[in-house]
């Protein structure tokens, strides 16, 4: 059931209604529960039992820590690997064993590597982090396990990000969970705001660029150095519009049911360096990493060696965590690259400001700082999109080989064009955060701007099968 689907419009209409004449705190979130299963099952219902099974375990382990004296660290260990196994199994044992017949043909030994044929369940590498934050945040002593198995299992499986993110915290949803809620007609205004301006991202910019992107990167070999670079761009605002747009409505359609979930995105394309951009994109993730990896590593309070190595940790495991593929271990290890001589003389944490503060427009500086550090997060999104190593090279070949004028493979839609310019100058607009924005615009600008992207949806959405990338992670 996708976001920017009519069934999705439907479902969502029915539990809104339900949910506020319920009242009840308790029912309600035995409603959000059945609804949220309901809502995993639509995609395949097998893997409903996997989404049970991993939480009850979590559960379990959550109060079995609280309790013990002296097997913390045991229940903790245990819970991870049941988590990691999970993941290992459905996600990573085709590429060990596959990538254990290529090194051992390099040595000229010969095998027949065991590859499982099973479906990835859709979002199991969020539900897998929510369940092990949890954990970790009872053992360190900062939170207490819930003795409600429905509100726990709400926690996990709360459909707005059971599929995509963001990656809540315990100590963050889980009190509005258990908290009563009353309709709030301001939040749920906020939340209205959030899902139009998500699905205008999703079918107008992301799924029109896909278009783009596609006949690109599956036609690289013929495709000019001008249409590779366009690829590479378009696909840059595609994957922002797609997975951005969704973290908008899931944020959103929350609203609606009066819980607030973790902002996700803070307009990444206008960082002035790799360290704010990551500060900016996939927000939950990055501070997911950063709290539950990097800063038990010792994160940079160590010597300087291990900080390099801590942050590489990182970036790999990020990499990693996005896809079974030498690609993704590859962006991965490159946006690393790019943060080292940030971390190795200090500027990390340079700028943690909004750009231009207080200014229509950057200064040349920042202008140029945006412009390169956007071109070398496009250089690394050429691997992030390639889906072999083979095809990534050869993309990045073809841009310095391959004639560059002329169009071979796709034809560039100047209307999509346009869109995307008036997409900048909003995102540009609302880089402080759409609500504050519209707290400083009257009616009349308000209502034209909504007006404007319900018509840009209607006559300019591209309502096909595309679902949301972060979908298969």
């Amino acid at each position: 059931m996708l976001f920017n689907s009519l069934e999705f419009a439907v479902f969502l209409m029915v539990v809104y209604t339900l949910y506020w004449v319920l009242r009840e705190r308790r029912l309600q979130n035995n409603l959000l529960w059945i609804v949220s299963y309901v809502f995993y099952a639509w995609w395949d219902w097998r893997f409903l039992f996997l989404l049970m099974l991993s939480t009850l375990i979590d559960y379990s382990f959550g109060l079995w820590i609280y309790n013990s004296k002296n097997r913390k660290k045991l229940f903790l260990w245990l819970s991870i690997f049941n988590n990691l196994a999970v993941l290992f199994f459905f996600k990573y044992f085709n590429f060990f064993s596959d990538s254990a017949r290529i090194l051992l043909e390099s040595f000229g030994l010969h095998m027949n590597p065991v590859l499982l044929e099973v479906l990835l369940p859709v979002g199991i590498s969020f539900y897998t982090f929510h369940g092990m934050s949890y954990v970790i945040d009872i053992y360190r002593g900062q939170a207490t396990p819930i003795k409600s198995f429905v509100d726990y299992s709400l926690f996990v499986s709360f459909f707005p990000l059971l599929v995509a993110g963001p990656i809540e915290r315990a100590t963050h949803l889980l009190p509005q969970i258990t908290r009563d809620r009353s309709f709030n007609y301001t939040q749920s205004v906020e939340g209205l705001r959030l899902i139009l301006w998500g699905l205008f991202k999703k079918v107008v910019i992301a799924d029109n660029c896909a278009l783009v992107v596609n006949q690109v990167f599956n036609h690289y070999e013929v495709a000019t150095g001008s249409e590779l670079i366009i690829g590479t761009v378009f696909f840059a605002f595609q994957i922002y519009g797609d997975f951005s747009g969704y973290s908008d409505i899931a944020i959103g359609t929350a609203k609606l049911f009066g819980i607030e979930l973790l902002v996700n995105f803070r307009t990444p394309y206008f960082a002035r360096d790799i360290a704010e951009f990551w500060r900016r994109w996939h927000i939950s993730l990055t501070t997911w990493f950063r709290d539950y990896i990097y800063i038990p590593l010792g994160g940079s309070k160590v010597s300087r060696m291990k900080a390099v190595r801590n942050t590489m940790i990182v970036f790999l495991i990020s990499g990693f965590w996005h896809g079974a593929n030498w690609t993704f271990i590859v962006w991965g290890a490159l946006n690393g690259l790019y943060f080292l001589p940030l971390l190795l003389t200090g500027n990390n944490r340079r700028n943690t400001d909004t750009i231009a503060a207080g200014r229509l427009l950057p200064s040349p500086r920042e202008l140029f700082q945006v412009m390169t550090t956007f071109a070398l997060t496009c250089f690394a999104w050429i691997f992030f999109r390639s889906e072999s190593m083979t095809q990534a090279i050869g993309y990045i070949q073809g841009i310095f080989t391959h004639s560059f004028w002329g169009q071979h493979v796709t034809k560039l839609d100047m209307r999509l064009v346009g869109i995307m310019g008036i997409f900048v100058v909003l995102e540009w607009l609302f880089r402080n955060g759409l609500p504050q924005f519209l707290q400083r615009t009257n009616a009349v600008t308000r209502f034209a701007l909504y007006y404007s992207l319900v018509l840009l949806i209607i006559f300019f959405g591209a309502f096909g099968s595309e679902e949301f990338i972060y979908f298969q992670f």
